[in-house]
């Protein structure tokens, strides 16, 4: 540990003795100067004494941290059955540890390694705020730079407000815009340009810089915004300003990119018990918030720009100024349960910001695909350490578990409690879906089912069409009419089966009836968590 000031590195005696000597003037400095300057060389000696002792025990914590780091991760795949991992651990502008574990794709035998591409999830969230970065520090955006220059289509809040809403309160996830905010969109098959156009219709309330809420396509909207003042796409822009110039040779902003890599990791999600493939999981849609696909090797040259002030190899490729502003408090994301023990959790651009003794900034965020993935970074900047653990399993805590033990053992040199144990409740939470699941059985509908079919709208969803196709009714949604079976709960109420990244179980369908004995309206619960799964009739007969 770096001692934070020259009274902490001294024995108490002399730190009092410099401080009565500094203190002191006049003819007593001038009769007393040979004393003065044995005084200061010795209290220059035992600083620079106790400055070695506190380099040397980090250096033995360090030491001992990587020795133990595989059994931490042989134990976490164990315990979890997660197929495959990568791990890279980055220290004083270097890379000490590159090493994959387990495989790329369960039954294939291929092994993970350090350039095994997996897809990011939401670490893609610092790699944009840095590429935007790279921007701000040439001058063509700034950090409060209101979107709707940019973007006059993304108007969050109203035109009065939505005029105010700046990269920065996007980035920092303070816009105001609901949890989530467009996701279910995605989910429905919509592309980036109608998602970011309908958050409009989103209530942000009061939230406007004073709430905390994770928005995927708020951070989608900053980025888009930042690329069209560049006059470039997102994935072209990220490549031209971050991946070619750092050489990341294998990292893409485009999911096509990375179903070409050879040397990728499927994704895959726990059935049963079971660790099966997934359908996979195509983020495009949300690019800057979670579209990135990288190896560990390729987040280790990225990793060291973060901790060298954006610079890599003697060349600036960021400038200093603006990605540290990346790196600083921009908004309380967890309140303090008890703010006379307890810091407030805080989100910078892109990244969480934290503390630890003594005074210690630790950079870090996590991602995660309910359809296959896990991810983590976490970076000690005045220790100049970083790690990042790459997962092709969906989220359980793996690389946080993995990470936090990492570090305890690199600050305290011990493990101070049992992360899996910690973790799981709360990613187990985290893993429910936010609509009820339905789990009342089958029973006869109210009315005849033709009295449900139709076509029901919203300026939110679109269109949906709900049709007789033999003797059960068939639901059609988003641009691509996909289509989902309904299932006849009894009086006016269905249940279908949703599918996506949010998609959590069965969800209830209701029909509201008008006068004439039809249905004049549908609820969809899933799509109903923000109220924007109200679909009014639009065939009249």
């Amino acid at each position: 540990m770096k001692p934070s000031g020259l009274r902490r590195a001294l024995p108490w005696p002399l730190a009092l003795g410099l401080t009565l000597v500094m203190a002191s003037g006049g003819s007593l400095a001038a009769e007393h100067t040979a004393a003065d300057q044995r005084v200061a060389a010795l209290a220059s000696s035992q600083a620079g004494d106790a400055t070695a002792t506190a380099k040397d025990e980090e250096a033995k914590r360090l030491a001992m941290a990587l020795e133990k780091l595989p059994g931490l991760i042989k134990a976490a795949m164990a315990r979890s059955g997660v197929p495959g991992l990568a791990v890279v651990v980055v220290h004083d502008d270097a890379t000490v540890v590159l090493q994959g574990y387990g495989t790329r794709r369960l039954g294939s035998g291929l092994p993970v390694d350090g350039d095994t591409v997996f897809q990011l999830a939401s670490l893609s969230k610092p790699i944009a705020s840095t590429v935007i970065a790279s921007l701000v520090g040439d001058g063509i955006v700034s950090w409060d730079t209101p979107v709707m220059d940019q973007l006059p289509e993304v108007v969050i809040g109203g035109r009065s407000l939505g005029a105010r809403v700046t990269l920065r309160d996007l980035l920092a996830h303070r816009s105001g815009l609901p949890d989530h905010a467009g996701d279910d969109l995605e989910d429905l098959g919509f592309d980036r340009a109608t998602v970011l156009g309908r958050l409009s219709l989103l209530d942000t309330g009061n939230r406007f810089r004073a709430a905390y809420a994770y928005t995927n396509f708020g951070f989608t909207a900053a980025g888009e915004a930042a690329a069209r003042a560049a006059g470039r796409s997102w994935e072209d822009l990220s490549a031209e300003r971050l991946y070619g110039p750092l050489g990341m040779t294998s990292t893409s902003s485009r999911h096509a990119d990375y179903l070409g890599r050879s040397n990728r990791a499927d994704l895959h999600q726990q059935r049963n018990g079971r660790w099966q493939l997934s359908g996979g999981r195509q983020p495009d849609a949300q690019a800057p918030a979670g579209g990135v696909s990288a190896s560990a090797r390729d987040l280790a040259r990225w990793m060291r720009l973060q901790l060298n002030g954006g610079s890599i190899e003697g060349r600036q490729l960021v400038a200093a100024a603006a990605l540290g502003e990346t790196h600083r408090p921009q908004m309380i994301s967890v309140p303090p349960a008890d703010p006379a023990r307890d810091p407030a959790r805080t989100y910078g651009l892109g990244w969480n910001v934290g503390f630890t003794p003594p005074d210690q900034v630790r950079l870090s965020h996590s991602g995660a695909f309910a359809l296959g993935a896990a991810t983590a970074v976490s970076l000690i900047p005045s220790q100049g350490l970083g790690i990042a653990v790459l997962t092709n399993g969906s989220p359980m805590g793996v690389p946080e578990e993995v990470i936090a033990a990492f570090l305890d053992l690199v600050e305290l040199g011990r493990v101070q409690r049992d992360y899996a144990a910690l973790l799981a409740p709360v990613f187990a939470q985290m893993m429910q879906p936010d609509y009820p699941i339905v789990t009342a059985a089958a029973g006869a509908p109210a009315l005849p089912l033709e009295r449900y079919a139709g076509t029901y709208a919203n300026a939110y969803l679109g269109d949906v069409t709900v049709t007789l196709e033999g003797d059960s009714l068939v639901m059609r949604l988003g641009p691509e009419r996909r289509s989902a079976p309904l299932t006849s709960l009894g009086e006016h109420r269905f249940s279908y089966l949703p599918v996506g990244e949010n998609a959590g179980g069965p969800s209830a369908v209701t029909f509201r009836i008008g006068a004439g004995g039809r249905s004049e309206a549908v609820v969809i619960d899933n799509l109903n968590v923000e109220g924007m799964g109200t679909l009014q009739r639009r065939d009249r007969p």
